[in-house]
């Protein structure tokens, strides 16, 4: 029987571990990317191991989330990073040259690798064939350390492909249409691989669109195979020597499939506030919006951005609408600005800003208050935008474009005959990535860290029992977003950990972070998929610093369950969803006989000392996840083994 292509690529990469979807394998991992929201903190933890150098032939940091430097503290991590990046063997894209995924499928994606990135969306550099898995911060720098990711084995996913999109319908439709089939919590556990005929008509910007935002499915990666299309696209980018085909065997079998007929699609929206509230924009066309972007690493294309530019052309943007666009990178921007599109957007209205995430992460350009935003981005959690009651829409960029023309969501066919897009050939360059010292000269480089900059905290051991107050009790899909802030007020701290503690779920009770610190600690409640969205592992390491041994959810998000595993966090699962419901804020919880529990791998049961009822909970832990989580953390961890 034929492999898949997802069988090959973790075969050809396989350290160790099981063939069976759920067994914890270790991979090898060939780059890393890093970006300045998660990758300070990664640094920080790499230094604190003590290593000199990082092991992957490929690891990039790039500076694309707080590029405007609105505080000092933005550009000392900025220096921090840059200084740590020359010491320890790491290339530094400095702010401006664009956004992360973006960037590495330009100039380093190579079809057929391994790609570990310290952010959500790292499953954009497979439109071209590579293994590309988000993680959290740690174990990207334990992968700086040793080369190897350890995760669960993913199920593999066929997405059969066949018929050519309309005109009007887009990549962004496509993953659209997913989300509406499959919701975000569909993804989990699973590697969708995409296959058949129409994969063919798709181009790699296309295919990207579509594997970056099967984030939001909650996947581990999506998989396109690197074929003729991703031939042409690496000759354009003048780095054909980097290309090789990756394809499944004839005949390659898979336990699921999913049909995707292209024909049948047509122009989609996500309502707010998820991803997954998917219609079509005939269903709702008319409605009155007040802001309209287009960029981020899901569609700031070359190919999205002239799609706005020609539809903009000899229009002018409505009078009451903001339209700002966003480039993903310098390379993509400066082309545009060569070819004239750029000054077609500024002769219509529309704001054109920097090659960055800008608003995506709610970096300015926040709504008005009681405002609808329209966004050709990949996301829409409540408050993700900056504003707290925000309602926030996700379409392509071609609604986005039309509507901006109208004032209202509108479906683009109206606009008559669609735009045709040709890739161009871009000019290869890597001028604004600066690569690291070598060897002989990187221990004389000193590591620059301003006053904002503070040590890594390092978690506690558990005992034989545990028990704490419920500190909060919350429903399902809370995002990372939900639990420390994206936004400027956050990001601010990503290198100060008692600062950001302060802010935990302050969107959602603005007196957790006192109550957790008056109580000494305790335990989060949680819903469905708790922990989705953003790699930002500061999502756990903030509540570990105000003591929450942990939390109990009815599920958890892929990323999130080894962030919290990977900072001595006990990620514990309902036996029984609707014992949710029993509980209530401020009642004790225990467990008796903790470590014996989770040696013995059986249900746990929790006593509510407040009602005198009990529950039970599952913590399935691989004897590597208990070792960690018991001592502590990963860092805990590597102390109790160095002092022994």
């Amino acid at each position: 029987m034929g492999k898949s292509l997802t069988d090959k690529l973790i075969a050809s990469h396989l350290v160790e571990g099981g063939d069976r979807p759920g067994d914890e394998i270790t991979i090898r991992v060939d780059q890393v990317l890093l970006q300045d929201s998660t990758g300070p903190m990664a640094l920080l933890q790499f230094e604190a191991m003590g290593l000199r150098r990082v092991r992957p032939r490929v690891v990039v940091q790039y500076a694309d989330h707080q590029t405007l430097q609105m505080d000092f503290r933005h550009a000392d991590d900025h220096r921090f990073i840059a200084s740590a990046c020359r010491k320890f063997g790491v290339h530094y894209s400095k702010p401006g040259n664009g956004i992360c995924h973006v960037v590495h499928l330009e100039q380093f994606a190579i079809p057929g690798q391994s790609l570990l990135g310290a952010d959500s969306h790292t499953p954009h550099c497979g439109a071209v064939g590579m293994l590309a898995v988000g993680a959290g911060g740690m174990d990207v720098a334990v992968a700086m350390s040793d080369g190897t990711y350890t995760f669960p084995r993913p199920r593999t996913v066929e997405v059969e492909v066949t018929g050519t999109l309309r005109p009007w319908s887009t990549a962004k439709d496509v993953i659209l249409e997913m989300l509406r089939r499959l919701t975000v919590r569909g993804g989990v556990g699973k590697i969708f691989e995409y296959t058949g005929p129409g994969v063919e008509t798709l181009s790699v910007p296309e295919r990207a669109t579509i594997a970056n935002m099967g984030t939001e499915l909650g996947h581990t990666a999506s998989i396109f195979p690197s074929d003729v299309v991703t031939r042409d696209y690496f000759e354009r980018l003048g780095r054909p020597q980097d290309w090789r085909e990756m394809q499944p065997d004839a005949g390659a079998a898979s336990g699921e499939r999913i049909a995707l007929d292209l024909g049948e699609i047509e122009p989609l929206i996500a309502l707010p506030s998820s991803p997954d509230k998917v219609v079509p924009v005939r269903e709702v066309e008319g409605t009155r919006i007040e802001q309209v972007m287009v960029g981020s690493c899901t569609n700031g294309s070359y190919s999205d951005i002239v799609q706005v530019a020609k539809l903009m052309k000899g229009r002018r943007v409505h009078p009451e609408i903001d339209f700002i666009v966003f480039p993903g990178s310098r390379q993509i921007f400066e082309l545009l600005a060569r070819e004239g599109y750029v000054a077609d957007l500024l002769e219509a209205g529309v704001i054109v800003s920097e090659a960055t995430c800008g608003s995506c992460p709610g970096y300015g350009h926040v709504p008005a208050s009681g405002t609808r935003s329209l966004r050709a981005f990949n996301r829409n959690f409540r408050g993700r935008s900056g504003l707290q009651d925000d309602q926030v829409y996700l379409a392509s960029p071609e609604v986005a474009a039309a509507s901006a023309i109208r004032g209202s969501l509108t479906d683009p066919r109206s606009l008559g005959e669609a735009p045709r897009i040709a890739l161009p050939r871009f000019t290869a360059n890597r001028r604004e990535i600066i690569p690291p010292a070598p060897p002989e000269e990187a221990a004389a480089v000193r590591i620059i860290k301003g006053p904002n900059i503070r040590e890594v905290p390092i978690g506690k051991p558990f005992g034989q029992d545990l028990e704490g107050e419920v500190l909060i009790l919350l429903g399902d899909n809370v995002s990372t977003d939900d639990i420390t802030p994206s936004g400027v007020e956050a990001i601010t701290f990503r290198t100060n950990v008692p600062a950001l503690a302060g802010l935990v779920f302050t969107r959602i009770d603005p007196g957790f972070a006192r109550r957790a610190q008056q109580r000494g600690g305790g335990i989060i409640v949680g819903g469905e998929t708790y922990g989705q969205g953003s790699s930002r592992e500061h999502a756990a390491i903030a509540p570990m610093y105000l003591g929450v041994r942990a939390v109990i959810a009815k599920s958890f998000a892929r990323i999130h369950r080894a962030n919290l595993i990977n900072w001595g966090i006990l990620p514990l699962t309902f036996e029984h969803p609707a014992d949710h419901d029993t509980l209530r804020l401020g009642e004790t919880l225990r467990i008796n006989g903790l470590r014996a529990g989770l040696e013995q791998d059986e249900p746990l049961t929790v006593l509510n000392q407040t009602t005198g009822s009990s529950f039970r909970v599952t913590c399935p832990l691989t004897p590597r996840e208990r070792r960690i989580v018991t001592a502590g953390g990963v860092l805990a961890c590597t102390r109790e083994r160095a002092a022994g």
